[in-house]
């Protein structure tokens, strides 16, 4: 795989040469090709912000539910089961969703906006606090919506955030779709230096089009996917994609927990908003 390193460093009148080498740094992003940043206009489409009461369930005109264990779909060796337990996702009252992966027979939650809110291209946002432990796998990501007539990995799939726990300073964007699924999918890393993305929160987006997928951290483009990166191999984004966001526990991607994972883990969502460009 390929990676970005981001130095995030204080900058002050004594460190005028951090400053000077973090300029240098993205001036030459700025000339590799991925951050010629496009000029894109938007216009929200949908949003969720969490505003529920405390303790409440995510709005369910906007989010379903997936419940139960990989059986039902979600392979990957995963060991948690999915629910719909306010002890594993709730609002918080103060405008952020919980989703919280518990030990004690391994159980986390997964909600998708399947049959309730779809769309092709634009700019798919959220702002989130992720997780960090061993065999911890938080994700914001997006199905193709004719997934029940065209299965995995024909309907296709934009992971905008993925994360190892293991691994708290990297996270991960990906697409798969027929002849680069799974082992074969492409994918780029993202890394911060002196810090953790479960320290704070990041806004995760993908910026989307007929011909290109543009993945932003904190507005910085480090991923760019056009059909001549496929080498020839299908492209399947041109059609509606639904949400998902949840945290898995174990699994072929991540690993397995330890003795030394931490529980309960909570995945913090301070909203998700979709645009269409104008």
């Amino acid at each position: 795989m390929n990676f970005q390193i981001i130095k995030t460093k204080k900058i002050n009148k004594v460190n005028t040469f951090a400053y000077l080498a973090l300029i240098v740094l993205l001036s030459s992003c700025q000339k590799d090709g991925i951050q010629d940043l496009p000029k894109r206009s938007w216009e929200l489409t949908w949003s969720d912000d969490f505003n529920g009461t405390a303790g409440s369930a995510p709005d369910n005109s906007k989010w379903n539910f997936d419940l139960g264990t990989g059986t039902n779909g979600w392979g990957n060796s995963e060991l948690q089961t999915y629910t719909n337990q306010s002890s594993n996702i709730q609002q918080d009252g103060n405008g952020r969703l919980l989703i919280t992966a518990r030990s004690g027979g391994f159980t986390s939650a997964r909600i998708n906006t399947k049959g309730k809110f779809a769309q092709a291209y634009g700019r798919f946002e959220a702002r989130i606090k992720t997780t960090h432990g061993p065999g911890i796998w938080p994700a914001f990501w997006m199905m193709g919506a004719n997934i029940d007539s065209k299965p995995w990995p024909q309907c296709g799939e934009i992971d905008i955030l993925e994360q190892k726990g293991q691994e708290p300073h990297i996270t991960y964007s990906t697409i798969h779709g027929p002849g680069y699924a799974g082992g074969s999918s492409i994918a780029k890393m993202f890394s911060l230096e002196n810090d953790r993305f479960d320290n704070d929160f990041h806004i995760y987006a993908v910026e989307w089009g007929t011909d290109f997928i543009d993945f932003y951290v904190d507005n910085f483009l480090f991923h760019r996917i056009t059909p001549e990166t496929l080498k020839g191999k299908e492209w399947v984004f041109n059609q509606p994609f639904f949400i998902i966001l949840n945290v898995a526990i174990g699994g072929n991607y991540v690993g397995f927990p330890t003795a030394g994972t931490p529980f309960p883990q909570t995945m913090m969502v301070d909203y998700v908003k979709v645009y269409k460009q104008r």
